[in-house]
C-alpha cells in the first residue's frame, strides 16, 4: 500500500455514536414566546422580503387576512438550530455541519402573531459519501413537524445536514481551488442593474393578485428575484432573525420515557466552534452561536477556512426560505406553497449577488391535495452563473 492510499483509508468518520439514533425521536429546544407581529417583521427584513402583507400594518389590515400575517417560511425561523437539530444527532468528534438541503410540507396554517409553535422531531437516516470537498462525508436527514397550540399541523421538514471532518476540508480547499476565495468587484452600473432587477420583482406582486390555474402554462417563467451583494452585515442580520439565539428565548425539551433522546449534547464541533453551556448560564454570549459557536464561519473569513470555506458565507435555511418566500409571491394571497425540495449545491459567500428564477414544469388540477398545483423548478444562480441551489415546488393557485 503507498503512503498515499494509506492516508486516505485512514480518514474516517466515528459514528458510534450516530447509528445508535436513527430513526428515533429526539429533542431540542422550544421558545418561550408566542409569535408577535415584531418577530415576523423582523424576519422578513432579514430575508430582505417586503411583502406588505408580513410588516405593512394599514395594507394587512385592508387586505383578506384582516391583519398581519407570516410568510410561508416563518416556521424555520421559529424552530430551533436553523430547523437542522434533528439532523445532527450523534456526536463526531473533530467535525463541522453545513446545511445539504430540505424539504418542506405546509398544510394550510397561516401563522399569525400570537401562535406559538411546537415541534416533533426525529432522526430519519443518513448516508456516507466519498466528496471532493471533504473526504468521507454524512449525508443526515432529520425530519420536523410543526404544530400550533392547539394541535393545528402547519408544515413539516426535512432537512438534510453535510457532516465532515473540518480538518480534511479544510486540507483539500476546494473552493480556493475552484477560485472562490476572490471577491467580486461591481461597478456602479452593475449594482444599478441588480437594483432594478430587485425593485420589478419586488413590484410584480406587490398587490397579492394570484395569477389563476387556468391561466398559467408550462413553460411559463416566474419573474426573476436577487438578493444582495450579501455582506456580513446582511449575514449577521439573517441570524439575528432566527429566535433560538436571542439570549433566554428557549428552553430545552425533552422526549418523554427517553432517557437519551439527543437534547443539547456536543456534536463534536472542533476546537473553537463549540458552545460552552454552563459558562452560558452566566454568560449568555458562550452560546450565542455567532460570536462564540459553530456559526462563527458565516462572518468570518479567517474561521470559514478552518473549515473548509474560503471566505463569510450565508445560510441553508435562509436559502430554503428565499425560494419559499419567491414562490409564496408569485402564488399571491389566495396562493399557497404546498411542498418545496430544495438542494444546496454551494453556499451564498459575501460579496456575491443571488440569482431566482423559477419555470413552470407541470399542471395538475385535480391533485392528492384537493386543490390545482403547478410544479415549478427553482434554480438559484450567483453573479456568474454558478449553481447554488437546485429545487422543485408545488405550488397551490385559485381556478
Amino acid at each position: 500500500m503507498s503512503n498515499r492510499t494509506a492516508e486516505k483509508a485512514q480518514v474516517t468518520l466515528d459514528l458510534s455514536d450516530v447509528e445508535p439514533r436513527v430513526g428515533k425521536p429526539c429533542g431540542g429546544a422550544q421558545l418561550w414566546e408566542p409569535c408577535a407581529a415584531i418577530d415576523i417583521r423582523r424576519w422578513v427584513m432579514a430575508m430582505d422580503y417586503p411583502n406588505p402583507i408580513h410588516w405593512d400594518e394599514e395594507f394587512a389590515r385592508a387586505s383578506k387576512f384582516g391583519g398581519i400575517v407570516a410568510p410561508q417560511s416563518m416556521p424555520v425561523a421559529l424552530d430551533f438550530g436553523h430547523g437542522v437539530q434533528p439532523a445532527c444527532v450523534g456526536r463526531i468528534p473533530e467535525s463541522h455541519l453545513i446545511f445539504g438541503g430540505e424539504e418542506w410540507w405546509f398544510y394550510g396554517h397561516r401563522v399569525r402573531p400570537g401562535d406559538k409553535l411546537f415541534q416533533e422531531r426525529r432522526f430519519h437516516d443518513y448516508k456516507v459519501t466519498d466528496t471532493k470537498f471533504a473526504g468521507p462525508t454524512m449525508f443526515a436527514r432529520g425530519d420536523t413537524i410543526h404544530r400550533t397550540q392547539d394541535g393545528t399541523l402547519v408544515a413539516k421538514e426535512r432537512a438534510t445536514s453535510i457532516r465532515y471532518l473540518a480538518a480534511e476540508a479544510e486540507k483539500r480547499k476546494m473552493f480556493e481551488n475552484n477560485n472562490m476565495t476572490k471577491m467580486p468587484i461591481w461597478t456602479v452600473a452593475a449594482l444599478k442593474e441588480v437594483e432594478k432587477v430587485r425593485h420589478d420583482w419586488i413590484m410584480s406582486g406587490r398587490l397579492g393578485i394570484s395569477p389563476h390555474f387556468e391561466e398559467v402554462k408550462v413553460g411559463d417563467k416566474l419573474p426573476r428575484r436577487v438578493l444582495g451583494p450579501h455582506t456580513i452585515a446582511s449575514f449577521s442580520t439573517e441570524y439575528r432573525a432566527f429566535l433560538f439565539n436571542i439570549w433566554g428565548a428557549t428552553h430545552w425539551v425533552t422526549v418523554p420515557g427517553m432517557k437519551d433522546c439527543w437534547i443539547n449534547q456536543d456534536p463534536g464541533w472542533i476546537e473553537g466552534f463549540g458552545f460552552d453551556e454552563e459558562g452560558a448560564k452566566i454568560d449568555p454570549r458562550k452560546r450565542d452561536g455567532l460570536y462564540i459557536g459553530p456559526s462563527r464561519g458565516h462572518v468570518d473569513g479567517e474561521k470559514g477556512a478552518e473549515i473548509g470555506i474560503p471566505r463569510a458565507y450565508g445560510y441553508g435555511a435562509t436559502m430554503g426560505a428565499w425560494a419559499t418566500d419567491y414562490l409564496a409571491y408569485w402564488a399571491g394571497h389566495d396562493g399557497m406553497v404546498r411542498h418545496t425540495k430544495m438542494g444546496f449545491r454551494g453556499p451564498s459567500f459575501e460579496g456575491d449577488v443571488t440569482y431566482i428564477d423559477g419555470e413552470v414544469t407541470a399542471r395538475e388540477a385535480d391533485s392528492a391535495w384537493g386543490v390545482p398545483l403547478v410544479s415549478i423548478k427553482v434554480r438559484m444562480t450567483n453573479q456568474d452563473g454558478v449553481v447554488l441551489v437546485d429545487g422543485t415546488a408545488e405550488v397551490e393557485l385559485p381556478l
